[in-house]
């Protein structure tokens, strides 16, 4: 887990206007792609309804050429075609009620004998009907006549076995097979074709527009012709102006208020962060001064032991002396000497007591969350110095066994320390390295400034021990008190350039981290 907190955040500023805006452009791409989906989805549902209805009314308009060719064929029977007059009617009563059957035709297999045909009827045709009736197998034939575009022929043998006489026909003009009255047919970009079973388009254009698509042979038996319909799509179908203005309404309000609730919601988690921050940041302060005062209240007494221990001797000395040349004056006054050394050596231990740390709380602790909390607390001030503060730890906890809150003041001090040591530095760079090494956990700080001065080092966790002016020499002694405490060490590496602070942890055995 890489972070550099020390990033300039002025080359931030424009970020979030830039990322709102494309935002707010992908949302409206997205929902226009949706809309572009949704409509065309619907536009294909539309054509596979109009187009199921189309295909079981032309389905059922062709069932009824099979009984017009049984009807005819009986009436050919029973008649000769030289006295066509009741043959004649019952055609010009089917192509009145039926108009898409345009002619009728019953053709004698002997050539010597006279047709009968409601239109013309060439001699090419005659013959072509006479060789579909004499190979039929019992099924009417469909014969697909190119001098007649727009029309197939029906054919049937009458009677209908190897003694036929006659080529009973029927001409079928398939745009009247597929008439409908919805207006669906009747909009821009609706094609219908009607084919052959061998491929022959009998009506329609050759080439279907590209877009939805419908094909479905038709429901008869004799006629399993081809029905295709198709519907061109293009993107102001898909996208209509009405539609597509309400939507980018839609979801750009949609979008403003997921902007202003994460916007919210983010100010809300910064609230809590920055009450977390200042919350760790008091018991940094608080922990920093009470253990300040015990390191104080411990160079104090050290200071102070040894004068005070000589005017306790010199005044029981001087008591003997008095009392052997018998001067109870003086010994009131030698007296009171010794009284008040005892009372400011008192006051000075109680003060040494009062002020050193309790026993802290210890228990499994990760010192990522130290880590991370320190880097936090921080960040304003790494920016405000423009140092880059690099910070490397692993993936998987690393658990100590030691109060949450000492480890992160000696990680805060560390930092701290480096922080100042920059201050002139030409490169100003920290480096905080975490890692574990066997059953140990290794936090190490680098730093790019001048390093500790030699004359420095014998003493560097010395309390009182300091480079700084302003510095009170309290917090490496500190850091190093807190260390050892649970059973670790702080020491100071001398690399080539800068400063490196190593600190060594025993791991915890086991339990969970705070």
């Amino acid at each position: 887990m890489d972070r550099n907190t020390g990033i300039d955040s002025s080359r931030r500023r424009g970020w979030p206007g830039a990322w709102v805006r494309l935002g707010w452009l992908c949302a409206v791409v997205l929902a226009l792609a949706l809309l572009a989906a949704y409509r065309h989805a619907t536009l294909g549902q539309e054509l596979e309804r109009e187009s199921a209805a189309l295909h079981a009314e032309a389905s059922q308009r062709a069932d009824q050429h099979d009984a017009h060719l049984t009807g005819l064929s009986a009436i050919a029977q029973s008649l000769s075609l030289r006295q066509p007059g009741p043959l004649g009617d019952v055609a010009a009563t089917i192509m009145q009620f039926y108009p898409r059957i345009d002619q009728i035709m019953v053709v004698p297999l002997d050539p010597a004998e006279p047709a009968f045909s409601t239109g013309p009827l060439p001699p090419d045709l005659a013959d072509t009907l006479r060789i579909a009736a004499r190979s039929s197998t019992g099924h009417a034939a469909l014969l697909f006549v190119p001098a007649r575009p727009g029309h197939y022929l029906m054919v049937k043998r009458s009677p209908n076995n190897d003694a036929a006489r006659y080529a009973v026909a029927l001409s079928v003009d398939g745009e009247r097979l597929l008439a409908s009255s919805s207006p669906f047919w009747s909009g821009s970009g609706v094609a219908r074709r009607l084919s052959m079973p061998d491929g022959a388009v009998i009506f329609g254009p050759p080439d279907l527009p590209a877009g939805a698509h419908f094909s479905r042979n038709l429901g008869s038996a004799s006629q399993p012709l081809l029905l295709e319909t198709a519907m061109s799509v293009t993107w102001r179908d898909l996208l209509p102006m009405p539609q597509a203005l309400a939507t980018i309404a839609g979801a750009s309000l949609l979008y403003l208020a997921a902007v202003a609730m994460g916007r919210e919601r983010s100010r809300a988690r910064a609230a809590e962060r920055r009450a977390a921050l200042s919350d760790l940041d008091a018991r940094l302060t608080h922990a920093s001064r009470v253990n300040a005062m015990g390191e104080m209240a411990g160079g104090m007494t050290h200071e102070l032991t040894q004068p005070l221990t000589a005017i306790l001797a010199q005044g029981q000395a001087g008591r003997r002396l008095l009392a052997a040349n018998n001067l109870p004056p003086l010994a009131g006054v030698l007296d009171d000497v010794v009284a008040q050394a005892r009372r400011a050596s008192a006051i000075l231990d109680r003060l040494r007591n009062w002020s050193r740390p309790q026993p802290a709380a210890i228990a499994p602790s990760d010192l990522r969350m130290a880590l991370g909390n320190v880097e936090a607390l921080l960040a304003a001030e790494t920016a405000r110095r423009t140092v880059a503060l690099e910070v490397h730890a692993p993936s998987q906890p690393v658990v100590v066994m030691a109060d949450a809150v000492e480890m992160e003041q000696v990680i805060f001090n560390l930092i701290r320390n480096a922080l100042e040591a920059l201050a002139d530095a030409p490169e100003k760079r920290i480096s905080v390295r975490l890692d574990t090494d066997g059953e140990t956990a290794l936090l190490e700080v680098r730093d790019t400034g001048p390093g500790v001065p030699a004359e420095l080092l014998p003493r560097l966790f010395t309390p009182f021990t300091t480079s700084r002016a302003d510095g009170t020499g309290l917090g490496l002694a500190l850091s190093q008190r807190l260390v050892e405490r649970v059973g670790g060490e702080i020491v100071y590496v001398q690399p080539p350039h800068g400063a490196l602070f190593r600190v060594t942890l025993p791991l915890a055995k086991g339990g969970p981290a705070r």
